[in-house]
């Protein structure tokens, strides 16, 4: 059984194979299982909470979970200050892994680099879906700040029911967990301006988007709101957007629905 500490809890990931590459001499661990067109996902800021979410998609894709540089077992890059850092780091690693073409799914901050890479990488990506990404203001609707919540309401900003998240944390103090999260949070830091990933140029960005896009989003997402996406809609032509009830940021762990949207969009890509 493959796991991976993380407190009290292991994020359980038996049944993926376990692959280290070095992508220009940084390790980078990527984790897959099923069969089928590729789908690619690029998590969010944090990984304490694991990928359990992702089982449901096995079945029909071969799902490639990738480590960020400096996050999970990936190794850091302190040069790492940029979505440019992150895109070509990706574009090396889908040739590392012989992906000539895949579906791309990111979520949060993952969404943010995911869009990127599709507006530039357009040939490589068949199907992208956007989960609560981040990156773009909208001042109707503006991101939490995080640098004003208190560290014990955290957790309700990501999710809806808190228990959701019971089994992932520490029960106590836990040096390896706190050093992740650490490592993670310094990883998020090195690509903040002015606190938030949000950049002037990402309208356009997301205008250049070609592949075929699903945006999802929580209703009750105290992060990135729902509003939100109907601006991200408005910029990238032919997207649709799809929104669960009583789900917060953290939309996949929250909703069985909305992990079976993905596979339902995805699906209608496969010929």
């Amino acid at each position: 059984m493959t796991q991976l500490l993380n407190g009290d809890r292991r994020v359980d990931l038996s049944g993926f194979t376990k692959t280290k590459l070095s992508i220009n001499g940084l390790l980078t661990v990527v984790y897959r299982a099923g069969k089928g067109q590729p789908l690619l996902f690029m998590h969010g800021a944090a990984t304490w909470h694991g990928f359990d979410f992702s089982r449901g998609w096995i079945s029909q894709f071969e799902v490639i979970i990738p480590y960020h540089p400096g996050f999970g077992p990936s190794e850091a890059n302190n040069a790492f200050t940029t979505v440019d850092h992150y895109v070509s780091h990706y574009q090396d690693l889908a040739e590392a892994l012989g992906l000539s073409s895949f579906h791309l799914v990111g979520f949060s901050l993952g969404g943010w680099i995911a869009a990127h890479f599709a507006a530039k990488h357009p040939s490589q990506v068949d199907r992208l879906v956007l989960i609560a990404p981040a990156g773009l203001e909208v001042i109707d609707h503006p991101q939490a700040d995080l640098s004003t919540i208190a560290p014990e309401e955290i957790l309700e900003y990501l999710v809806n029911d808190v228990s959701t998240l019971g089994p992932y944390l520490p029960t106590g103090e836990d040096a390896e967990f706190a050093a992740m999260r650490e490592k993670e949070g310094n990883s998020v830091a090195g690509l903040l301006r002015d606190g938030t990933l949000n950049r002037p140029n990402m309208p356009q960005v997301l205008q250049t988007i070609s592949s075929p896009t699903l945006l999802i989003w929580g209703m009750k997402d105290r992060l990135i709101p729902p509003g939100q996406g109907a601006a991200w809609q408005q910029l990238i032509s032919g997207a649709s957007l799809k929104v669960f009830p009583n789900a917060g940021h953290l939309v996949l762990d929250e909703s069985p629905a909305a992990c079976d949207e993905v596979a339902e969009f995805l699906g209608t890509g496969i010929a």
